[in-house]
């Protein structure tokens, strides 16, 4: 039954199969470098940004300010990022990659960007901007998902 469900080609099953094999990579990332998923994310979202407070990063992990302070320093012990002075307020504190670390970062993603830049390369170059107009609009979809799955967990857990 199993194999005839996989067989059938179905739209929802492929995307999962799709969403799994991308969630499978980040891990496999993360331990290739020696971070955890959420120290994974985090640097990615530092190293999309150039850097970011520790507020703003608590945000954008759904970690609390503390959970967050530690994951910081987790990764600044690690070497893979550093804070410094905010240029516009000095009171403020910006959590900013470390460019070799991003170089690490690269090394353990090559064979991901170079498997995946063949799959596309498959693409001409309208089917090319159609995916990547999929990215662009569903990144923040799935952001928006992640959101109300966290309340939704956090409702059930108080009540």
């Amino acid at each position: 039954m199993a194999s005839a469900k996989r067989a059938s080609g179905d739209e929802g099953e492929i995307f999962r199969a799709y969403l799994d094999a991308v969630g499978l990579q980040a891990m496999a990332g993360a331990a290739a470098v020696g971070l955890q998923a959420s120290e994974w994310y985090a640097f990615s979202q530092l190293a999309l940004e150039g850097g970011l407070t520790s507020g703003r990063l608590a945000e954008r992990t759904g970690l609390t300010t503390g959970a967050t302070t530690r994951l910081i320093d987790r990764l600044e012990r690690a070497g893979f990022v550093r804070r410094a002075a905010d240029p516009t307020d000095r009171r403020k504190v910006i959590v900013e990659p470390v460019p070799e670390a991003e170089a690490r970062i690269a090394q353990a993603v090559a064979p991901a960007r170079r498997l995946i830049g063949e799959v596309l390369d498959g693409y001409s170059a309208g089917e090319r901007e159609l995916l990547f107009d999929y990215f662009r609009r569903a990144a923040p979809a799935f952001r928006q998902a992640t959101e109300e799955t966290r309340r939704a967990g956090r409702r059930a857990s108080q009540g």
